[in-house]
């Protein structure tokens, strides 16, 4: 049997007043959802364990079932390997975000969803302005992006932009946890600070002000760490080869330290207006060729992140219509079953406009294997599947286990 994880970004939420009290996932049409969860098997996850912070990072390595203890070693070192940048001895990788700053408050995380040319165009600069000596600046996919620090201490404390906006950034500053991270805290604020004075007048920015658009006017870097080390999937569970398809170099970046080859898809952006079609037909492609996929999706995610309800609603239609419902149809047609799961990372509420760390719902299909009496897939109908509440790696293993036909 092979098998594919669909994840739904950021997908979970709270009950929310304008959608009469629903979640999205609950007031969303999503017919192949409940048709995975009225044929598979449901529960709830906790992927993001006591003492974590509820980041993208921790969630999907959970989901994959590694030991956060043991593997961790933040955002950036992981994103590094999706962009082909090694990680030296003495090297601390940064997740660098371009962000907004506005009267000197974090307007957003993300400078208004800059374009990955014109955030290119601004990495480029920085680099010849800032980089070269102990700090270097390295070209992601839109906002994100990486800073490599030599002699860099990971023992500082840096707070994800998303998670404050609209906090006074100086407030939110990069802060030493132990006396010997002090010097590294000081660099990270200092290239902050000087971002700051170079980047309004740069001609990419000059233009967005002009056309209306937030100006990429600060970086901030976040999640330090030095290189993982980290078994493969093929290792811990025995499948012979997999594949990772994601716009976003962390998901990318988690599945090479996981073993898995990174799949390019033309038109995914990792917002909402990303190329659904052609990241299943990747997915589904792969699937003739290898025992694992796993499909990132990031949109519901971002329209968390922006507090947009209508546009997390779409989002969650999009995935069920565009992605699961032709995903379901190709997979019957196979001659080697394949088992599906679909879960969020984690919840990102539109309240909160950030990630939180409660359980998140999935559902596991598999061909043959007798289902549960769920009937439709939400964060309230699942607490009653099979599986009931799981931690750990238990989720994976439950995916990668034979099929049960018994009641």
């Amino acid at each position: 049997m092979k098998h594919i994880i669909v994840l739904g970004d950021g997908m979970a939420d709270e009950p929310i007043e304008e959608l009469g009290g629903r979640t999205p996932l609950q007031a969303a049409d999503t017919p192949a959802m409940d048709w995975l969860a009225a044929h598979g098997r449901c529960g709830m996850l906790k992927t993001v364990p006591e003492g974590y912070h509820p980041g993208s990072e921790i969630a999907n390595l959970a989901v994959l079932g590694y030991d956060l203890d043991r593997v961790f070693e933040g955002r950036g070192s992981l994103e590094a390997a999706s962009m082909g940048v090694d990680i030296e001895p003495g090297e601390m990788a940064m997740r660098c975000n371009l962000v907004c700053i506005e009267n000197g408050l974090i307007k957003n995380h993300s400078a208004g969803h800059i374009t990955t040319a014109e955030a290119g165009e601004l990495i480029d600069f920085l680099q010849r302005e800032l980089g070269g000596g102990d700090a270097n600046f390295y070209r992601g996919v839109s906002y994100r992006h990486l800073l490599k620090l030599k002699g860099g201490d990971k023992r500082v404390d840096c707070t994800p932009p998303h998670d404050v906006p609209g906090t006074p950034f100086r407030d939110v500053m990069v802060s030493p946890l132990v006396p010997e991270a002090t010097a590294t805290a000081d660099r990270l604020n200092e290239l902050i600070l000087r971002s700051q004075q170079i980047l309004p007048s740069h001609p990419v920015n000059l233009r967005r002000v002009a056309e209306g658009k937030d100006p990429a006017n600060s970086i901030w870097p976040w999640s330090p760490g030095y290189k993982p080390s980290m078994e493969t999937l093929a290792q811990r569970y025995g499948i012979r080869s997999g594949v990772v398809i994601s716009a976003v170099d962390l998901i990318r970046g988690i599945g090479v330290y996981a073993g898995l080859q990174p799949v390019e898809v033309e038109g995914a952006t990792g917002l909402y207006n990303t190329n659904y079609e052609g990241k299943v037909q990747a997915a589904i492609d792969a699937l003739y060729a290898h025992d694992f996929v796993y499909l990132h999706i990031e949109a519901s995610d971002e329209a968390g992140h922006e507090g947009d309800v209508a546009l997390k609603l779409r989002t969650v239609e999009y995935l069920d219509h565009r992605v699961l419902k032709p995903l379901i149809e190709a997979v019957a047609r196979m001659d080697e079953p394949v088992a599906i799961a679909l879960l969020p990372d984690h919840p990102t509420p539109c309240r909160v406009r950030t990630h939180t760390a409660a359980p998140v719902p999935f559902v596991i299909y598999k061909p043959g294997e007798t289902p549960d009496a769920v009937q439709v897939y939400n964060e309230e109908s699942v607490v009653d599947g099979r599986y009931g509440s799981l931690s750990g790696d238990a989720f994976i293993r439950a995916l990668f286990a034979a099929p049960d036909s018994g009641e």
